[in-house]
This record gives C-alpha cells, structure tokens and sequence, in this order.
C-alpha cells in the first residue's frame, strides 16, 4: 500500500524554503521566520500586522485625557514615594497601576500604542518636580563648605528616581497589553 504524498508547499515570502506551516487566517504556507504564535495559533506577519491595527481605537481626546491623569496621579504618587523611601520599590508599581485602571476608564478602555507611550512619558514628567528638587538640595547643600555629606539627601534622590523609573515603566507596560 502506498503512502499519500504530502503536497510540497513553499513559504510565501521565501521561496525557497519548504514549509508545512500555515497561516491559520489566510491559510497561506509561511516558514518559520515568517510566522509568529499567537493565542490562536501561526499567523503570518501581515494578518498580524493587520490585526494589530484593529485594536488603535483611542482618539485625539483620549491621548489628551491620559497624559493629564498620568501626569497628575504620578506627581501626588511621588509624594509617597517621598515617605516611602525603601518601599518604594513596592508602592511605585501599585501606584502605576492605578494609573493604568483610572486612565482606561476615563478613555472607555479604548487603546493604542501611542497612548501608552505618551502616559508613560507623563508619569515620568509628574515625577521630575520632586526629583528635581531632591536633586537640587543634593547639589546645593552637599555644595556648600560648610555642610557635611548626607545620605538622606543621597537617598531622598535616589528613591525618587527609582519611583519615577517604576511608575513610568508599569503604565508602560500595561497599557501596552505586555503581560510579566
């Protein structure tokens, strides 16, 4: 008895390579190179891509909405983080968080990449103000002849810089949909 041949089929992109894979949307054959796993299963790049596309629902308003609260919640957060000093490392990203639930439900839970990327930069400006100002007692009473070396000053900017790096990178992220 003989055994059924298995059509030869040949990436899409690269010719060259022969493939089994299929795109599970499109049904084209694609290497492994060309393919991505998805939830679903092997999705070529441009279906991907296409997909990708759907999800940018925020608009013009929405971008301005978010900054604002970003911006606002990051600045009362870095307060805490003020008080806070070692815990910070724990309160940041809780902080970020409700960030991330506050802007989604101001913007109806729309998304897109832009708006992660302009609430991540607006909860790193809500943290300058008090880094700043840790930063500047840091240079102008470590500067003066007259003043001994401190490490709470030392430590006051660097828990404000840890809280801006944290908060900034937790809105990121969830907003992003990127899963840790």
């Amino acid at each position: 008895m003989e055994e059924p041949q298995l059509e030869r089929l040949t990436c899409t992109v690269h010719p060259d390579r022969e493939t089994l894979l299929r795109c599970n949307r499109c049904n084209r054959p694609m290497c492994s190179e060309c393919s991505v796993l998805t939830p679903t299963g092997y999705r070529c790049k441009e279906c991907v891509r296409g997909q990708q596309k759907v999800y940018e629902t925020t608009v013009t308003r929405d971008l301005v909405v978010g900054v604002v609260i970003a911006l606002v919640l990051s600045f009362l957060g870095s307060y805490i983080a003020r008080v806070m000093q070692f815990f910070t490392i724990f309160v940041a990203p809780i902080v970020g968080l409700i960030i991330v639930e506050v802007g989604r439900w101001a913007v109806k839970r729309r998304r897109s990449r832009i708006l992660a990327q302009l609430a991540a930069g607006a909860a790193v400006l809500g943290a300058l103000p008090l880094l700043g100002i840790a930063l500047y007692n840091l240079v102008f009473l470590l500067g003066q002849s007259t003043a001994g070396f401190s490490t709470s000053l030392i430590l006051t900017a660097v828990w404000q810089a840890v809280y801006a790096g944290l908060v900034a990178s937790t809105v990121y992220y969830r907003l992003s949909g990127i899963q840790v």
